[in-house]
């Protein structure tokens, strides 16, 4: 099964998108290795290809047009899943350097072959956010921290933020959010060390209404952030 690549390409010039040939061409096979795969592995309900191109294509690359991706950025994706936007990202700039999170192993080694399937580079790691925050390894290293589809804002800025590095940025890809998601967004962000700069709500090709919020860090994220697993679902922010 292949992807309509017209239909990428009209997605990505609607929301002005800049893709080339060969990101497309990866793209192409992103699905169809994504497709087989989720026959034996659960990695996505959504496996029409007008729907991966749309939902999770698109969707992803809408990233570029907010945050600075350019050669040598370093980028990670919490909770990457199946890899959106991660992935996407490796395939739309190969030149980022790009660190994959997820909790679930069996996700991770369809990303581990799907990297290699395309030539590609990236550091896929097996562990839990709020454990990669406090590794000295992980901790304030990223120039951008991403995520999609992980949690509420409040909660996901705990797992994320800690990773950013000082005046690096945030930036969750996120369903139009209520007021209150946002309040509570803004202000555990900003316990953190973080400032919104900037907020988008747009539309994907499919219709679906979308919303980015960029935020800055401004601050390091003081040492008791994030809080273990428990404490975060239990208090969050």
């Amino acid at each position: 099964m292949t992807i309509s690549k017209e239909l990428l390409l009209r997605g990505c010039n609607e929301l002005n998108i800049e893709i080339s040939a060969e990101a497309v061409d990866r793209l192409d096979k992103y699905a169809k290795m994504l497709i087989d795969y989720n026959e034996k592995v659960n990695l996505t309900a959504i496996t029409d290809p007008d729907g991966i191109v749309n939902k999770h294509f698109v969707d992803s690359l809408c990233l570029t047009r907010y945050v600075d991706l350019s050669d040598g950025k370093k980028l990670c994706d919490v909770g990457t899943g199946a890899g959106f936007p991660g992935a996407v990202m490796l395939i739309y700039n190969p030149k980022l350097k790009v660190t994959l999170f997820d909790s679930i192993n069996k996700k991770l080694d369809f990303i581990r072959f799907l990297v290699k399937e395309l030539g590609l580079e990236a550091e896929i790691v097996t562990t839990r956010a709020e454990d990669a925050g406090k590794n000295s390894l992980y901790r304030e290293k990223f120039d951008i921290v991403t995520a999609r589809a992980v949690a509420s804002l409040n909660v996901l800025s705990e797992y994320c933020v800690p990773l950013v590095k000082t005046g690096g940025v945030f930036a969750p890809l996120k369903a139009v959010l209520s007021d209150e998601e946002e309040h509570k967004g803004l202000c555990a962000a900003g316990t953190l060390g973080a400032k919104m700069r900037r907020k988008e709500i747009y539309t994907i090709p499919d219709g679906s209404m979308r919303e980015i919020i960029v935020f800055e860090k401004i601050s390091s994220t003081l040492p008791k952030y994030p809080r273990n697993a428990a404490q975060i679902s239990k208090k969050p922010l």
